[in-house]
């Protein structure tokens, strides 16, 4: 049997349930909590509370 000379490296894919798009969600998602508490304090009052 003849072996290769050159072994190919697999990449992993770009979506999916995978560690890095999971650690950039929860970044997103704890930015995004930040800014909306950011701008209740500027508002005043509740985002969803238009009053």
């Amino acid at each position: 049997m003849i072996e290769p000379k050159l072994i190919p490296i697999r990449r992993k894919p770009r979506y999916g349930f995978h560690s890095h798009t999971e650690i950039l969600n929860g970044r997103l998602a704890m930015l995004a909590f930040i800014v909306l508490v950011l701008v209740e304090y500027k508002l005043g009052h509740g985002i969803l509370n238009w009053r």
